[in-house]
């Protein structure tokens, strides 16, 4: 319980953190630009500078988590050496791709989506970078650190569970596109408030929240099983290249409810990637566990 507690206040203070901080980078980046330098700054809304002081902040804090923690090593999260590490990468890659796409051409099909006259190359590349960086961020985080700080003083499964519901809010919260019209000091807990606008839809969040929290399940089933973020990096990394590039090249023609929503984390359809990608994964680990045995 006093390691979930401190979990909280690590969240708590991250989250502190980003929204006093946001508005001071965005000043500095703004008074940068207008000085001549690093003039692409100009071009990032207040938003983006409030999601890069929440990472800062959860940079800053995560050392003195650690120290309370009193942890040293992976090891004491429950993480081992993974001699295999390239195999589960590519495996857990391949797992979460092909039943993304099998579903995407089945879309397009169907007329749901169609691909778009002007393929957007460089946002494919965009989505590509970030389905190198991201998933070795998030699941170190997620799967690493919290869901290794909750095995620590409860069972897999709520821990599974707990961490799960974490890795869906944080996704599914999302600030307002734009900027406001002027960034003054309370911007960053305005975009916090604002975050919660979209529950007025309370069905359609729902409908994202399950999504996001079967992929958390997911991710942490693999790393229980493997002992290693390898196998769930690859798969994080596979869900967001197939999805990311596929909203890049397609565009959504008709609304499907139930089936599918306004994006692909929306619907049954969403639901039944994810859970035939758990078969898979399954199926996988079973033949790897023969296969060393």
């Amino acid at each position: 319980m006093k390691d979930a507690a401190r979990l909280l206040g690590y969240f708590a203070a991250t989250i502190l953190f980003g929204a006093v901080a946001a508005p001071i980078l965005f000043w500095a980046a703004q008074s940068l630009a207008a000085h001549g330098i690093f003039p692409a700054l100009a071009a990032f809304d207040f938003e983006a500078f409030f999601h890069r002081a929440l990472m800062l902040g959860a940079l800053l804090f995560l050392r003195p988590f650690l120290r309370a923690l009193r942890i040293k090593s992976p090891r004491d999260l429950g993480l081992a050496p993974n001699r295999r590490w390239a195999r589960d990468l590519v495996i857990g890659f391949l797992i979460s791709v092909l039943p993304v796409l099998c579903c995407e051409v089945f879309l397009v099909r169907q007329g749901i989506y169609s691909m778009r006259e002007g393929l957007e190359w460089t946002g494919v590349g965009a989505v590509a970078l970030s389905a190198a960086i991201v998933p070795l961020i998030e699941e170190a985080l997620f799967r690493g650190l919290f869901l290794g700080v909750l095995l620590r003083g409860t069972w897999p499964v709520p821990a599974t569970l707990f961490s799960a519901g974490i890795f869906s809010i944080v996704h599914f919260l999302k600030a307002p596109d734009a900027t406001p019209a002027s960034v003054s000091w309370a911007s960053g807990f305005i975009s916090l408030a604002h975050s919660f606008d979209q529950f007025a839809e309370p069905m359609l969040v729902l409908a994202g929240f399950t999504t996001l929290f079967l992929i958390g399940v997911i991710l942490a089933h693999a790393r229980l099983r493997t002992r290693s973020l390898w196998l769930p990096i690859g798969l994080h990394a596979g869900l967001i290249l197939a999805s990311g590039a596929f909203n890049k090249l397609a565009r959504r023609e008709i609304l499907a409810l139930p089936w599918l929503g306004k994006n692909l984390l929306i619907g049954v359809v969403p639901l039944c990637v994810c859970l035939l990608s758990w078969v898979l994964l399954r199926a996988w680990l079973k033949y790897a566990d023969t296969r060393e045995n």
